[in-house]
């Protein structure tokens, strides 16, 4: 989020940066500077619209994105610290919030073709494999030409995707059952 909103509110309008414009974007450039980061995740989720069976009601249908090999991702983002203007001292630790964004790029094939249904989203997050983590992390990478070109899939280059429960689609549940996979 950006380090001067007036509320905290806009923080979930800025979950993502897009990797071509995230060194160009008010909310997102001093970070992209300043305050890049490496955020281990075993992967995202995507939704993809298609038909519910019972009801014929188009729905979106969660998906866990995950490397084949189920190694554990790091995906690119960057950090800021937020201050709520309603705390009234700076040193008092509730003024301050820490928060992150998730830099995406367009889809790569190994994704778009992991589902039989057809693509799960048209972008992605960019995880960067371990040769490229000093670069990203380092001061003195700022070309945003070379932030594109970084590869954008895990080291084993092979993503998979499966269909998972719509309980995936309220932030106040979390858990392990989250990437059980069910019947598409």
């Amino acid at each position: 989020m950006q380090s001067r909103a007036k509320d905290v509110k806009i923080g979930a309008r800025l979950i993502s940066a897009r990797v071509e414009t995230v060194y160009e974007k008010p909310p997102f450039r001093r970070a992209f500077v300043k305050r890049r980061c490496l955020l281990p995740a075993d992967g995202p989720y995507g939704w993809q619209p298609g038909k519910d069976p019972a009801t014929g009601k188009v729905r979106k249908r969660p998906y866990f994105i995950h490397p084949e090999d189920d190694q554990v991702m790091a995906l690119a983002g960057l950090y800021e610290y937020w201050r709520d203007p309603a705390v009234a001292q700076d040193d008092d630790l509730a003024a301050w919030m820490m928060t992150c964004t998730i830099i995406t790029m367009e889809a790569i094939e190994a994704i778009e073709a992991s589902d039989a249904a057809g693509p799960v989203h048209p972008r992605m997050p960019l995880a960067l494999t371990e040769d490229h983590y000093e670069a990203f992390l380092g001061p003195a990478y700022q070309d945003p030409d070379e932030l594109r070109a970084l590869p954008g899939r895990p080291a084993g280059g092979h993503l998979d995707a499966r269909p998972v429960s719509t309980v995936v689609n309220n932030v106040r549940n979390n858990g392990l059952q989250l990437l059980d996979e069910v019947a598409a």
